[in-house]
């Protein structure tokens, strides 16, 4: 350890005398300075402008927020340093700042150690004040709020800032008890500002006396008279126009030209003069309603010749609806094609689909009114009406071909030809099966072989049928299925109250309830099992056919109970799922454990009841016996 100290200090000792004999004169800087070009050096210092401002105190920044630390807000202005804010200052805020929200403040200071004293209230009645001298110079109609009465008057708080009313500028009469209006909003105006004191004035009485000056104003117009005025502005519903000692009247959008528009800067021009004419005077809301078309001819009349009833012209689509498109035919001049009347072939829900904004179209007069100033178009009566004489082309019992046009929940809808559409019900469809939608058969665009059932030319409905073509299989199956034969039957379904039976003679195929499938051992029938059934019942009338097993080998057949009203056997219980042979039997046995159950409970209650009645004849008993006594 003494070996290494000795070692260093004598390192150290011939350092120090190195440096005793070396002059600065004599040491090379430029070895250890870094050289930049002109260039370079002109980037480095735009870099440092961008990115540092020039602070000036008593100016408004805006700055982000960089951190939250010891209840003080860091803030960073784009300067060498960054800003504190402590908490206290956002007491008045609804909702406290976070990391990354951007503020304003404004530089009080700039400490001799370049460190920022920056204030965020300040800044915000900096602001307000501003606020308040820009009301006061375009006379503005501000909104106050009332903290408290004072000595001659009432202190509102205006942007933040409180604010004087006098007692004198609060009503038009004199006020007596000022309480009253604490914690109220008012309206009013900026009377008097004191830049230097900061102090500010503000009246609530001269909107009442503007008031008076307005209806002594309105109260001398009359309806009907033209005056000169100057658009003040523009909406979407319509323009103010200045017509003169602070009135301003509302002409609507209807009301500017006889032409349809979209927005009234198509026709108008803010600070533009123009003449217009009143249309009505509502003196208790101080409102004045405006017209400029009313001052131009009437197209209506102008062009009164040219519409007739019965005429073809060609227009100009200006507005397309759900329900239909209006067509203009003359500037001003516009009439309404509903959808019912643009096609023949169509079925529209929306006129949408069929015209657009701008098309021209050939369209004829249906309907004219020129006093309400209406008119009904039509586009379909151009073309010849498919319709006409159709008694010739599809009579009834004709055979066509229709194609699925769409889908409803009674039928399927079929065109004959464009225009020509008609209703195949559901079930027209087939003779022997059952069905619940035609989408279980055909799709859209297909061709089906129908015959012509129905047709009502005042009501435009045709009614087709498909099942009509062929013969009705009930008419012959009383002759090969005579009341009392025995056939060989195959069990299709499986029920919860009987089978579908199928035989080979013909496709209709026969019910057979539980009761009549039982076997000699006194076993059911299984699924998809061959036997022998006998001819209980067959009504072609009503479609009813019953079949039994049971009743080969037994004398008494049981009479079936079932309403009589029209019967397919495909009709009966076939939207019920098919049912597994087991999964009978134990629905079945589950049956007859809930009659047994029902049976030992009304044992039961039973019993209860005449215990019940023993008690009360018993005290019925004890009672006479103590009446005796005593």
């Amino acid at each position: 350890m003494s070996n290494k100290k000795n070692k260093i200090s004598s390192s150290l000792e011939d350092i120090m005398n190195l440096n005793k004999n070396v002059k600065l004169s004599d040491f090379d800087w430029s070895s250890y300075e870094v050289s930049f070009s002109k260039k370079e050096i002109k980037k480095l210092e735009k870099l440092y402008t961008e990115n540092l401002q020039r602070i000036e105190e008593f100016y408004i920044y805006k700055g982000k927020i960089i951190q939250l630390i010891d209840r003080n807000v860091i803030l960073d202005i784009g300067f060498k340093a960054e800003g504190l804010i402590p908490f206290n200052e956002f007491r008045e805020n609804k909702k406290f700042p976070k990391i990354n929200d951007i503020i304003e403040v404004i530089v009080e200071k700039l400490d001799y150690k370049g460190k920022l004293i920056i204030s965020y209230n300040k800044a915000k009645k900096l602001k307000s004040w501003e606020r308040i001298q820009n009301s006061w110079k375009k006379n503005e109609i501000i909104i106050f709020f009332v903290t408290a009465r004072t000595k001659g008057g009432l202190i509102v708080v205006l942007f933040g800032i409180e604010c004087f009313l006098p007692g004198s500028q609060i009503e038009k009469k004199p006020v007596k008890d000022f309480d009253y209006y604490v914690g109220q909003t008012m309206e009013g105006k900026i009377v008097k500002i004191n830049n230097k004191t900061k102090n500010v004035v503000v009246s609530h009485k001269i909107l009442l006396e503007k008031d008076l000056e307005k209806k002594k104003l309105i109260s001398q117009l009359e309806k009907g008279q033209i005056l000169i005025g100057i658009v003040k502005n523009l909406t979407h519903y319509g323009s103010f126009i200045d017509v003169g000692g602070g009135i301003d009247g509302l002409c609507h959008i209807t009301d500017i030209s006889w032409e349809r528009i979209d927005h009234p800067s198509e026709k108008l021009e803010v600070g533009q003069i123009i003449n217009f004419v009143i249309l009505s005077i509502d003196q208790i809301k101080n409102r004045v309603q405006l017209g400029l078309k009313q001052l131009q001819t009437n197209p209506w009349i102008h062009f009164e010749k040219k519409l007739k009833k019965g005429k073809v012209l060609i227009g100009t689509v200006s507005v397309v609806t759900d329900y239909g498109a209006f067509v203009e035919l003359f500037p001003g001049v516009e009439g309404l094609v509903h959808v019912s009347e643009m096609s023949w072939h169509q079925q529209l829900k929306s006129a949408k689909n069929f015209v657009k904004i701008g098309e021209k179209v050939k369209i004829l007069i249906l309907n004219l009114e020129h006093s309400a100033q209406k008119m009904s178009l039509s586009m379909k009566r151009l073309s010849p009406d498919p319709w006409e004489n159709i008694e010739n082309k599809y009579p009834l019992g004709t055979r066509n071909i229709g194609t699925v046009k769409s889908f409803t929940n009674c039928g399927v809808r079929l065109e004959l030809e464009p225009g020509i559409e008609g209703l195949l019900y559901n079930s027209d469809i087939s003779w022997t099966e059952k069905i619940k939608s035609g989408l279980d058969i055909y799709k859209k665009g297909d061709l089906v072989q129908l015959i012509v059932l129905g047709l009502d030319v005042m009501t435009r409905k045709l009614n087709f049928g498909c099942k009509q073509l062929t013969k009705n299989p009930w008419e012959n199956l009383e002759q090969i299925f005579p009341i009392g034969s025995i056939h060989i039957g195959k069990i299709i379904k499986f029920f919860s109250k009987g089978v579908i039976v199928k035989f080979n003679e013909t496709t209709i195929c026969a019910f057979a309830p539980l009761g009549f499938i039982i076997k000699k051992s006194g076993i059911l029938l299984k699924p998809s099992e061959e036997a022998e059934f006998k001819i209980i019942e067959l009504e072609k009338n009503y479609q009813r056919f019953f079949v039994s097993h049971s009743s080969i080998f037994t004398k008494s057949v049981p009479k079936i109970k079932i309403k009589k009203e029209k019967y397919s056997p495909s009709k009966f219980e076939l939207e019920e799922e098919e049912e597994d042979e087991n999964l009978f039997f134990f629905k079945k046995n589950r049956k007859n454990k809930n009659k047994k159950l029902k049976l030992k409970l009304s044992k039961r209650a039973k019993r209860a009841k005449k215990n019940k009645k023993n008690k009360k004849n018993k005290k019925k008993k004890k009672n006479k016996i103590i009446k005796f006594i005593l």
